[in-house]
């Protein structure tokens, strides 16, 4: 009897030993919990200035969908420097081109149609186009570009390279693009804006020869037929004619491409 009651007194004070331990994690379990929660209040609060996480990270992403992103500005560094070599370059035309051009582009990927390019693109360009939209089909992916916005537009670099002359224009874009395959989004947001940067080429081929162009137009005196290879050159260095290089027909607009998805 004694042994009995000895082992139920032994098993009552486990039991409430165990309580006891459980109820201390419950607490602290609590306690974690509380202070993980204020934690994240009082972060939030710091950031986004409410107590509500989420509320305050849609806010956030609701502001960045609507704030351009900002683009590497070297205009009036580099249009000195590129009218010095081309007198007759017109950097309004140009960036009414380059823009132009990039619009068509997108909206091209969109339409699933090249045709949609103007004759401002290149034959680069287009194939850069057609190779997107049949990437595109070989996947089974729609891709749409709407309510294209472009802030802003200024020369980001001019170099020279073998043979030709590359200036780099860089955009500030904003526009809703979504990705769809078997009509769920899987890339994207519909009900979001995105703002993005992207890089376009304009090149002009001083020498042909260079990269087995024939008869690239405005490269040869139209009157003796040698090379142009002084820049904004006026007079043929072998006939003595006077040259007049069209700019908006020996430019063309090469490539583009998204600045923050290729850093380059």
């Amino acid at each position: 009897m004694q042994m009995e009651e000895a082992i139920l007194g032994s098993v009552s004070i486990g039991s409430w030993i165990f309580l006891i331990l459980f109820a201390a994690c419950i607490c602290a379990v609590v306690a974690g919990v509380v202070i993980a929660r204020n934690k994240i209040r009082g972060f939030s609060r710091s950031i986004f200035g409410t107590d509500n996480f989420m509320e305050g990270w849609n806010r956030q992403a609701d502001i960045l969908s609507e704030t351009p992103k900002s683009v590497t500005s070297m205009t009036k560094l580099m249009e000195p420097q590129i009218m010095r070599d081309f007198p007759d370059f017109s950097w309004p035309q140009f960036k009414a081109k380059a823009e132009n051009m990039l619009k068509s582009a997108l909206l091209a990927i969109t339409s699933t149609d090249a045709g949609m390019l103007g004759s401002d693109a290149s034959d680069e360009v287009k194939q850069q186009i057609l190779g997107r939209i049949e990437q595109n089909k070989a996947e089974g992916i729609k891709e749409t570009f709407s309510e294209i916005t472009i802030h802003q537009t200024e020369i980001a670099n001019y170099k020279h390279e073998k043979g030709k002359c590359v200036i780099v224009i860089q955009s500030a874009v904003g526009y809703y693009h979504y990705k769809k395959q078997n009509e769920t989004v899987i890339a994207g947001q519909t009900e979001r804006k995105e703002q993005t940067r992207y890089n376009i080429e304009l090149v002009y081929i001083q020498d042909a020869s260079e990269f087995g162009y024939d008869n690239a137009y405005g490269t040869r005196c139209p009157h003796c037929g040698a090379p142009i290879k002084n820049l904004g050159n006026m007079i043929c260095e072998y006939c003595g004619s006077s040259v007049t290089p069209i700019n908006i027909k020996v430019w063309s607009l090469h490539k583009f491409y998204e600045v923050d998805y290729n850093h380059i």
